[in-house]
């Protein structure tokens, strides 16, 4: 691992330091730490690099610079930790509406030099540009999901036609493509006692709706005022409340791949109430 960093970074590990999971921290020789993570398949690093570069370069919301990468590793920039506080909150909220507004080229447009095979975790994400939301989220965020995890076995094929009647309810949309962070859960959003930063994105062109609805379901430090400062910048379209189930089924279904049983029963509830 020390190889690696000293290549990508040009310069030497002076101490290493333990981190949760695959990930370490390295001092480097000019003082600097930086975070050092390992991909779990070729390719998974140029995507969160090429993610991280496009959120930082909107200059909406913090994000930990790239330090370097290659196929196999990322080196990026450490965020202290901190409390969260309802000001960074507020600044977070206003940040993601600025995000969100920066745009992309097209639904599924995947971030400039990312690869159109990446991923959201360890599951895969494909990003296939599309012009029309409503078709691309079932073609693209769902049901791929879901043969997924009928040929798992966590599924069956009376499960399956839940989410096709569902995705043949999605509703169009006016909404432009918007710059998602993609993965965008409360283990995504790191409080440095100032600020909120956003860290291991899948980065693509979606509906703003979507990374929103994700905080909702995982929970989110003063959720409510991170999104009562967003629709200060930017309101959302009426009835969006409404939509929240719909917009979950993604990160759930991705969940049900990952971990099976235990959120296929959520899955299903949100598509059936949606």
């Amino acid at each position: 691992m020390t190889e690696p960093v000293a290549r990508l970074t040009g310069h030497t590990v002076t101490e290493w330091r333990p981190m949760p999971g695959y990930l370490r921290e390295a001092v480097l020789d000019d003082g600097r730490v930086v975070v050092v993570k390992r991909g779990h398949e070729p390719g998974a690093t140029a995507a969160e690099a090429a993610g991280l570069r496009w959120l930082a370069a909107a200059e909406a919301v913090p994000v930990p610079s790239v330090a370097g990468h290659d196929d196999h590793w990322l080196v990026v920039d450490r965020v202290l930790s901190g409390r969260s506080s309802a000001a960074a909150a507020e600044r977070l909220g206003r940040g993601l509406a600025r995000l969100h507004a920066a745009g992309a080229p097209a639904f599924g447009a995947a971030p400039p030099g990312g690869p159109a095979e990446a991923w959201i975790g360890l599951a895969p994400m494909g990003c296939v540009p599309a012009d029309d939301w409503a078709s691309w989220y079932a073609s693209d965020r769902v049901l791929p999901y879901v043969r997924r995890a009928v040929d798992a076995g966590t599924f069956d094929a009376a499960d399956a036609a839940v989410f096709e009647r569902a995705c043949d309810r999605i509703p169009a949309s006016a909404e432009p493509p918007a710059r998602l962070h993609g993965d965008l859960w409360t283990g995504n959003v790191l409080w440095d006692g100032r600020e909120a930063w956003l860290i291991d994105p899948a980065a693509h062109g979606g509906h703003r709706e979507t990374d929103l609805a994700m905080l909702h379901l995982f929970g989110c430090p003063h959720l409510g005022t991170v999104l009562g400062a967003y629709e200060e910048v930017a309101p959302l379209a009426e009835g969006w409340a409404g939509r929240i189930g719909l917009h979950q089924l993604f990160p759930l279904l991705v969940h049900t791949v990952l971990f099976g049983r235990s959120y296929a029963g959520q899955a299903i509830a949100a598509a059936r109430s949606f």
